[in-house]
């Protein structure tokens, strides 16, 4: 029904940045949540960071200040700008839409297929 598609995951130094997306396809009509998780070996997935309905953000204690969720409506596409990484960051992310969808009217919730970031020391 929904196809999100992630990318811009990688390798990088402690202190760089990257620019997760997350692109969603299908008959949507509304977009009315957006999330993102990551889940590290080991460890429980966890919430990074949502935009609601009205744009409201919150964000994971650890990661204030330093990663950034924002969505081109436009595109349907939404985004997880991640500065001054630490590798405690190293994780697979995953973004979580809860959409709206056409033919027949519906609300789906979806998740992508996870984007490796892993920041080295």
């Amino acid at each position: 029904q929904v196809q999100l598609v992630e990318s811009g995951g990688g390798l990088v130094q402690a202190g760089g940045s990257l620019r997760l997306s997350c692109a969603a396809s299908g008959r949507i009509l509304s977009i009315y949540a957006m999330a993102w998780y990551r889940q590290a070996p080991g460890k429980q997935r966890e919430l990074v960071a949502n935009l609601g309905r009205g744009g409201t953000t919150n964000y994971t204690e650890s990661v204030k200040g330093r990663f950034t969720i924002s969505r081109d409506s436009a595109k349907n596409t939404v985004y997880l700008q991640m500065d001054s990484l630490k590798p405690e960051d190293t994780a697979v992310y995953y973004c979580n839409l809860g959409v709206l969808l056409t033919g027949p009217l519906r609300q789906y919730d979806t998740w992508g297929q996870g984007t490796q970031v892993t920041v080295t020391s």
